[in-house]
């Protein structure tokens, strides 16, 4: 027997009738085709599905959809305003942290929610903050540095 549960994904509140057995990964892509969310390992290892529940790092291929119900969902299509990137994804487009592009969502959505609780993190607390997104290109150095800048442009933006 499907379940009606209601999110509010990227500030729309959105119903969704679904299997309860589907998880947030399939209804994103699949119902919502929020494409950006990527399916990678399906077993909670790769981080390319990271999204933001109520602003927690989750991985959505290991989350039911269900157990969102009333929650707030952050995707990488909700990251900019209009046409104003978010500090992160400014970061990683200035440090040329996209390669094949596979893991720069989930990477930049832990890598969000690391800043907005740690906002200038320890070089140590940015490989932890960002353990589990796992990049097949190899672009480790190219994500360090656009972690380290959308900390100098995160700070900038809350001066101003």
């Amino acid at each position: 027997m499907d379940a009606t549960i209601i999110i509010t994904v990227n500030g729309k509140k959105t119903p969704i009738t679904t299997n309860p057995r589907r998880t947030l990964l399939e209804v994103l892509r699949e119902d919502l085709h929020l494409t950006g969310t990527k399916q990678g390992c399906r077993e909670g290892r790769c981080g390319a599905c990271t999204v933001l529940v109520d602003g927690r790092r989750v991985l959505s291929c290991q989350t039911l959809a269900v157990n969102v119900d009333k929650m707030a969902i952050t995707t990488i299509e909700g990251l900019a305003d209009g046409d104003s990137l978010h500090p992160v994804q400014q970061a990683f487009l200035e440090a040329g942290a996209l390669q094949c592009g596979y893991c720069t969502p989930g990477t930049i959505l832990a890598t969000v929610a690391l800043l907005s609780s740690n906002p200038h993190p320890t070089d140590k607390e940015i490989i932890q903050g960002i353990n589990g997104n796992l990049c097949r290109c190899c672009g480790y150095p190219s994500i360090f540095r656009a972690v380290r800048r959308a900390v100098t442009l995160s700070s900038e933006a809350d001066k101003s």
